[in-house]
């Protein structure tokens, strides 16, 4: 599913953000990765995007070489993966259901697919009685599932998630940890860049730690001190 090989990242000026990168996600598994700020999670997450080009190296994504991937087929790409932010991206302007649907409008889908799709994304968030709601009406843990509903409605077989529960209270990170396990249960690939130690040490999951660029072994228990 997702496969660095050497890869390295220099951006202009000289600084070099992954240096000669390796590993492996399997199709439907699912992965942690953290390390400090700067550390190259940001970096790691636009390249398999297609956001950045790498400096060197290859990047294997569905099998696809995305390094000669051309730029007309970037969109295509993208359609097959799912992104979860921060700070959710919503449109503030538009509805729950709008913002859910636009991935659906861009990619040209027939108005009863979009609302048969956007309502089963809403309900397995637990925001069906919410479609019709202003997002800024809603609070920071419903405007996170709100983007998760935005980020699986087009059935991505991959699914990135960046810092998704740092605005998040303890309680409210668990649940959408939660709904990242049965995307993945359900054969969704999953990754998840976060800062959140304390959750990560909570799951089962295999993590990735990044060390200026550079992946390393750090024992769960001494996770902190990576950071």
């Amino acid at each position: 599913m997702i496969r660095f090989d050497k890869v390295y990242k220099r951006y202009p000026g000289g600084h070099e953000a992954l240096r000669g990168l390796s590993f492996q996600l399997e199709r439907g598994d699912m992965m942690f990765l953290t390390g400090h700020s700067g550390a190259g999670k940001s970096t790691l997450l636009k390249l398999i995007m297609a956001m950045e080009r790498p400096s060197a190296g290859q990047i294997i994504i569905h099998q696809q070489n995305i390094t000669r991937l051309r730029s007309g087929r970037i969109p295509w790409h993208r359609r097959n993966i799912g992104v979860v932010f921060q700070n959710h991206q919503l449109l503030f302007d538009r509805s729950v259901f709008d913002n859910v649907a636009l991935p659906l409008l861009i990619a040209g889908l027939q108005p009863r697919e979009v609302g048969r799709r956007v309502r089963a994304a809403l309900d397995k968030v637990g925001l069906l009685h919410k479609e019709k709601a202003a997002p800024i009406t809603l609070s920071g843990g419903e405007q996170q599932r709100v983007g998760i509903a935005r980020a699986v409605v087009n059935k991505p077989a991959l699914l990135l998630a960046d810092e998704p529960t740092g605005n998040l209270d303890p309680e409210l990170s668990t649940e959408i940890m939660h709904l990242f396990e049965q995307f993945n249960q359900v054969g969704v690939t999953v990754l998840v860049a976060t800062h959140d130690i304390a959750l990560i040490q909570r799951m089962a999951c295999p993590v990735m730690t990044l060390r200026d660029g550079i992946a390393v072994e750090v024992p769960r228990e001494n996770m902190l001190d990576a950071l």
